[in-house]
């Protein structure tokens, strides 16, 4: 048996599901400084996609539906400082958890966003 082509190359977009768009959108730009690739109206509603860093791969922040399941969608991103980050973050507000650093693993801690989604830091 042969090994399968590569068919999957990478990971362009990451969806989060939230309640309200505006509130959503001001919460990643605003305050995690975020910035706006794209925020346009569709057939559907909005689409819109915010980059955290390079564009390599971009959030989009989709309107939920009642079968979507808000809380642990578990998308870590970096920074060069967990500390740094934890206290800008915990200074605007944001609902952060303790950073957590166990021999051998980066220092990391986990925050939520408005709707109860649930993401991560970790330093490389």
């Amino acid at each position: 048996m042969s090994a399968p082509a590569k068919v999957i190359t990478g990971i362009r977009t990451v969806s989060v599901p939230v309640n309200d768009q505006d509130q959503a959108l001001r919460f990643f730009a605003d305050t995690l400084g975020f910035t706006v690739v794209r925020d346009m109206p569709i057939p559907t509603g909005r689409w819109i996609e915010l980059a955290p860093g390079s564009d390599d791969v971009v959030v989009t922040l989709d309107q939920a539906t009642g079968d979507v399941t808000r809380g642990s969608i578990i998308i870590r991103f970096t920074t060069d400082d967990a500390a740094a980050a934890h206290a800008a973050l915990t200074d605007a507000g944001v609902d952060t958890d303790d950073i957590i650093a166990w021999p051998g693993v980066p220092p990391m801690f986990a925050f939520r966003d408005p709707d109860g989604n649930t993401f991560s830091i970790t330093e490389p």
